[in-house]
């Protein structure tokens, strides 16, 4: 009776056995953990996975119904994929989805292409480059230091350069009389230039 009982376990040890050999030997394996794949089974990229080890190879979340992106052999959710691979606004830095602007050697939301200094759209397109940025007419010749201190407005030909500042010859006038002055004939005061007239009327 007791050799019986030891053949009867020595049998049921080995048709165990037999069975976990078979399942390494002939069942498919999960690429993630090479181990055999008994239930379930995802197929994807030309490789069989245990469901709960297909996942984003950026931040390791399981896939939903958007599925997910190959890149070299990886897979990745819709928003790692694109935050790692898809191409960046100049603007924003963000991936760069559906439309987008080509200039300055950059891709841009059209959103993003705006006057980097008062975020202003560009009108039919026309813009002024400065250091690799687009800015409008106004803010690239304050940049360039080239507004006119007595309207506020780009200077495009001829200027008066004076106290530090540049004008328009017609808007370099006498602070008190509003008379045209050449420059070399004003005198200033408290960073304002006067006429000898009015500058002698107000201020000896």
């Amino acid at each position: 009776m007791i050799k019986m009982l030891i053949f009867l376990t020595s049998q049921k040890v080995v048709t165990a056995l037999d069975r976990t050999d078979y399942h390494h030997l002939f069942s498919p394996r999960c690429y993630y953990c090479n181990g055999p794949i008994l239930d379930k089974v995802v197929t994807a990229l030309d490789r069989t996975w245990h469901p709960e080890h297909f996942f984003c190879a950026q931040c390791g979340a399981f896939f939903g119904p958007e599925g997910f992106h190959e890149k070299d052999g990886k897979a990745y959710c819709r928003k790692d994929y694109f935050d790692l691979f898809a191409p960046k606004c100049g603007g924003c830095a963000r991936a760069i989805l559906e439309n987008y602007i080509s200039a300055l050697s950059a891709l841009w939301h059209p959103e993003c292409f705006v006057c980097r200094e008062c975020f202003t759209p560009f009108v039919n397109g026309s813009f002024f480059e400065h250091d690799g940025q687009p800015y409008c007419e106004v803010h690239y010749h304050s940049r360039r230091g080239s507004l006119c201190s007595g309207c506020q407005k780009p200077i495009t030909g001829r200027c008066i350069t004076a106290m530090g500042k540049k004008f328009h010859p017609e808007h370099f006038v006498c602070a008190f009389c509003l008379k045209q002055l050449n420059k070399g004939t004003f005198k200033e005061q408290n960073d304002k230039p006067y006429c000898q007239g009015c500058f002698i009327k107000l201020f000896s």
